[in-house]
């Protein structure tokens, strides 16, 4: 193998590693052509190691930064002739190659001709089996990322080669060329951080970097653990890290999104230094805040270092974002740095409490040893609650939850990914369109509107924004719509196990009812056909109805602390199912109704009725921008549809008693054996009037959905039923509330009773009924049917969507059917109907003028209808296949319609040659919806302060 390979080693205080480099460079089964080597005057023997080993090493002052130390190798390197190496190989006087590393990577170079920049594996040295980097990469808060797990070993599991954003500069090997015409390394990246700049500047003009496992370098990081201090990094190695990584994302991030860049790295900073105090290490936060103030100081050099690389970029930068971590890894980290503080106090009191209790015994007589149980002190308790892990893995109800989450995960696949199908339009190409709808009082929509969006657009944009975009948050939803109806079930049935009976429910029975609970939005169809209305009220309904509990409390402060809570929680439920609201108005009108009748004295004091009546009446004011405008713009049936696509799945007495919708869910008779359940759960004395509560609930539920459902609302383009599915998720959960309850009371009765039949007939009847969570879990992870996957029609040429994207003036009139049987029209714009777009367009009222328009372009086209087209911001004109001969030929006709292309030969599609008018979609600006926005807001914040606990506790006398 031919080696046109000059080795470039830069030194500094390097002595105690040299050696074994020198070695590892002398072993090479392909040897390299020449070793430049260059040392930052260091105050060890490395001169004389490097001079007795390659000759004469070229010395620069101390102070020399890596990529002048590297530009001053490269210096006394020929650029042409036979002397001109291909390739540089740089090495750090730490980093030990192995004896076959150059060859692997020479032999990736010969495979892969177009990679100009490779990177071996690097391993810890001297343990020389972690592994430290396979390629690295940075995250959206300048975090070094590796995809390694901390601690782990080289057992050959990543071992392909593969395209990154960048190597470490220990083994870094680059053809000669590239790295002139890139201006080698940044010199204001002085040690750290220049090789994730120089690959993300590599792959922004076009080069590719690929790291080669089978090229092991084992690398000591002397400056990164702070073993070897240089004069660059002093005392502080963190400030220059930091430093480093903001100045990386700062000069190479996308211009449209430095605002935003700015702004998340200073929030991050103060995230990050509160993190650093909260483990004492008070000179990593300072870091930190310098790090920060010394970039966001010198906005010209950030200003300049940009330009420079916008001179170089010959890719766009969509071209370098798959390279990049993903958006969700630092909220990750966040969840992994709690979970390590935890641990850390976990295991400081751990500590703390056997130190004492040790002590203790030493100081203590054998006399003085109690000889009965005494009460722990805090110390005991605290260290019996340690041992996590432990009492983890010896609990077996702990166990059985966490696989049955994971499991739910696994059934759940289907929704990673981008999530689309069914009932769920495609998300929005970002975050700000959703921003923008919810913020708007005028849409480019069809031919314009003024109906507002649903309120569930701002959770889900407020979702979009921390997940980092519509996608994440969608998919965040549907993944984990299970294990959060789990935790929620759970919580909330075993506080109700303690109302029924002190001792509270047995945890087998609570496991029963949150297992069955948490999969109703599955095997109810919902969750497959992609009825996020649904599925985020079965979410929520658990969380609801503990904070509901509270209206129960005996302190008036805490039942109206309940009522904030519930009003919350209702207007988030009714923001994505309205019929929500309505159920609960009903259920809270009969309850306070039975109130007055039974204890008329009891409600006479305002705090026993207030709370709930507030938490009724405190939702429609938080949902104020989208009912108000929505009926004063004629749009008053959204206050009856559900999150998603019209028509609304049809709900019948028989979906309502199964719990099932439309034909995705589980078989209907598994719905059956819950509502045999809950019949049975009224036979126990002891719970009967619990469990008479729970019917209640579901009779008033039923009697809504079964009331409802009698409507159809005829809207503008379809003629769909009430949305009740999240009515029908409620009265399951309620049905397993009841079984709950009278299961407990059964095994209380069981316990007691001496006859056998009994015992019997209750294990029967348990074995039913654990055969229903088991079922429909295998049911789930089985692979359900769903459509969650569906893409959308491809029936409109892509170049006309492309155009579409511009600007809402290029809209796109397509006109379906024939003449014989009808012809029907929309308007597509932008990326099309997307979540949170569907109820606008169906609840805006048609144009008659509009209609007009079409009706005459499709039977007797004239240049005057033509240019209409143009003034609504029509461009182009398509029949879908099959398309309508007639139309067809009238269209061809027409004086002003240029017949366009389409892919396929069956779809006709023709252009508007007349001017488009840039302001067709325009439309007025409405102050009360502004003001509406703002009393949203002050609500929302308002409601969430006085959710919280109260701080002014009076003293015990």
């Amino acid at each position: 193998m031919n080696s046109s390979v000059t080795a470039l080693l830069v030194s500094h205080d390097g002595a105690r590693w040299l050696p074994s480099v020198i070695d590892g460079l002398r072993s090479q089964t392909v040897p390299v052509r020449r070793v430049v080597a260059v040392d930052t005057t260091s105050r060890d023997e490395s001169p004389d190691l490097l001079r007795q080993a390659f000759g004469p090493a070229h010395t620069v002052p101390g102070s020399t930064t890596f990529p002048q130390a590297v530009r001053h190798g490269l210096d006394q390197i020929p650029e042409e002739g036979p002397e001109a190496p291909e390739w540089i190989w740089i090495l750090h006087d730490d980093a030990n190659p192995a004896p076959d590393a150059l060859e692997a990577l020479l032999a990736a170079a010969a495979e892969h001709p177009d990679a100009d920049i490779l990177g071996p594996k690097l391993r810890e040295w001297p343990s020389l089996k972690r592994l430290l980097e396979l390629g690295i990469t940075i995250s959206g808060t300048g975090r070094r990322e590796t995809g390694l797990e901390r601690g782990e070993y080289d057992q050959g599991q990543h071992d392909d080669i593969r395209t990154v954003l960048a190597v470490n500069t220990a083994g870094m090997l680059v053809r000669r060329r590239v790295l002139e015409e890139l201006g080698g390394f940044d010199t204001q990246l002085p040690i750290f951080g220049n090789d994730v700049d120089f690959g993300w500047r590599a792959a922004a003009a076009g080069h590719r970097t690929i790291i080669v496992p089978g090229a092991v370098v084992f690398h000591a990081e002397a400056a990164h653990r702070g073993i070897r201090r240089t004069p660059i990094t002093g005392r502080h190695t963190h400030y220059q890290e930091r430093r480093a990584a903001l100045y990386t994302l700062l000069v190479n991030s996308q211009g449209r999104s430095l605002p935003f860049q700015l702004l998340r790295l200073g929030l991050g900073t103060l995230l990050r230094m509160i993190g650093f105090l909260l483990v004492r290490s008070v000179g990593e936060a300072l870091d930190e805040l310098a790090a920060l103030v010394s970039l966001y100081g010198s906005p010209r050099e950030i200003l300049k270092a940009r330009r420079a690389r916008r001179g170089k970029a010959v890719v766009p930068p969509e071209s370098v974002k798959p390279l990049l971590a993903p958006a969700w890894l630092p909220y990750r980290h966040g969840l992994d740095f709690l979970g390590d503080v935890a641990n850390a106090l976990t295991n400081q009191a751990s500590d703390v409490a056997e130190r004492r209790r040790e002590a203790k015994a030493a100081v203590a007589p054998p006399s003085l040893t109690p000889t009965r149980p005494v009460a722990p002190d805090d110390e005991d308790m605290l260290a019996e609650d340690t041992g996590v892990v432990a009492r983890f893995l010896t609990n077996p109800v702990a166990v059985f939850l966490t696989l049955f989450g994971l499991l739910a995960m696994v059934g759940a696949r289907a929704a990673f990914g981008d999530v689309a199908g069914g009932g769920l339009s495609p998300m929005p190409a970002n975050t700000r369109d959703w921003w923008e709808l919810h913020l708007s009082s005028w849409h480019a929509l069809g031919g314009g509107t003024a109906v507002p969006p649903m309120p569930y657009v701002l959770p889900l944009a407020l979702l979009a924004s921390l997940l980092g975009g519509p996608g994440p948050a969608v998919s965040t939803i549907f993944v984990l719509a299970v294990p959060v109806s789990l935790w929620g079930a759970w919580r909330f049935l075993r506080v109700v196990g303690r109302l029924v009976a002190p001792a509270g429910a047995p945890r087998g029975i609570l496991l029963w009812g949150a297992t069955t609970y948490s999969l109703l939005p599955v095997v109810s169809g919902a969750w497959g056909d992609g009825r996020i209305g649904t599925v985020v009220v079965a979410m929520l309904f658990p969380w609801l109805a503990h904070a509901a509990l509270g209206f129960a409390d005996p302190d008036p402060d805490r039942r109206w602390r309940a009522a904030w809570r519930v009003s919350l929680l209702l207007a988030l439920g009714t923001a994505f199912a309205p019929v929500i609201w309505l159920a609960a108005l009903v259920l809270g009108l009969v309850v306070v109704a039975a109130a007055f009748a039974i204890v008329r004295s009891v409600m006479a004091d305002r705090s026993v009725w207030g709370p709930p009546a507030a938490s009724l009446g405190v939702v429609p004011v938080l949902l104020s921008p989208w009912w108000i405008p929505a009926v004063i713009h004629g749009a008053g049936e959204g206050l009856l549809l559900e999150a998603g696509r019209l028509p609304s799945p049809v709900v019948d007495a028989r979906d309502l008693l199964t719990g099932r919708m439309g034909d995705l869910g589980a078989p209907w008779w598994w719905g059956v054996v819950l509502l045999v359940l809950a019949v049975l759960a009224l036979l126990p004395r002891v719970t009967r009037i619990p469990v008479i509560v729970c019917w209640m609930v579901a009779f008033v539920t039923a009697l809504v959905a079964v009331v409802l459902g009698a409507f159809q609302l005829s809207l503008a383009a379809v003629t769909t039923d009430v949305g009740l599915g999240a009515l029908v998720v409620v009265l399951q959960g309620t049905f397993v509330v009841a079984t709950m309850i009278g299961a407990q009371g059964m095994a209380l009765r069981v316990a007691r009773a001496d006859w056998s039949w009994r015992r019997v007939l209750a294990v029967a009847v348990a074995a039913v009924a654990v055969a229903v969570p088991l079922t429909s879990l295998g049911w789930f992870v089985a692979g359900t049917q769903d459509r969650l996957d569906e893409g959308g029609g491809a029936d409109i040429p892509e170049y006309m969507v492309q155009s579409s994207m511009t600007g809402p003036e290029h809209g796109i009139l397509v006109i379906r059917g024939d003449l014989d049987h009808g012809l029907t029209y929309n308007v597509r714009r932008g990326d099309g109907v997307t979540l949170g777009e569907d109820e606008v367009i169906d609840l805006t009222a048609e144009d008659p003028a509009f209609t007009k328009t079409v009706r005459a372009l499709t039977s007797r086209p004239t240049p005057p209808v033509v240019d209409s087209l143009a003034r609504r911001g029509i461009e182009y004109v398509v029949l879908p296949s099959p398309a309508d001969g007639d139309v067809a030929a009238a269209l061809d006709a027409s004086g002003g319609l240029v017949q366009a292309s389409a892919e396929d030969r069956s779809t006709r599609a023709w252009k508007v040659s007349h001017a488009l008018d840039p302001h067709a979609l325009d439309g007025p600006r409405s102050w009360l919806r502004i003001v509406l926005l703002v009393v949203q807001a002050l609500g929302i914040v308002v409601v969430a302060v006085l959710c919280a606990p109260t701080t002014n506790r009076r003293r015990e006398s």
